[in-house]
């Protein structure tokens, strides 16, 4: 992977995402794609995700936050594309917020 091919995805997603184990899937998901990063519970139905690796990657990363497992109910997704930190050895679930 070339630095040009290095993208990174910020997401926030809201709904019915916590209790249903949006995380895990998440991780395990971004983990078979090998992707870079983190997820953990914002608060307040949301699911909050760093992850980095090649942007077709990315995409299919995205699309699965869209939907998420079969338990949630997935209501809005904010996306942004900030610069690559490099810093990330695996994915993995971190603490949450609050």
């Amino acid at each position: 992977m070339t630095p040009e091919d290095h993208s990174a995805l910020h997401a926030i997603i809201e709904g019915r995402v916590q209790g249903v184990g949006f995380r895990a899937h998440v991780s395990d998901y971004a983990q078979l794609l090998g992707l870079k990063g983190w997820v953990r519970n914002k608060g307040d139905d949301q699911i909050e995700i760093w992850a980095e690796g090649l942007h077709t990657d990315l995409d299919k990363l995205l699309l699965y936050l869209r939907r998420g497992p079969s338990m949630a109910y997935v209501t809005n997704v904010q996306v942004s594309y900030p610069q690559p930190e490099g810093k990330f050895i695996g994915f993995m679930v971190i603490s949450s917020i609050g």
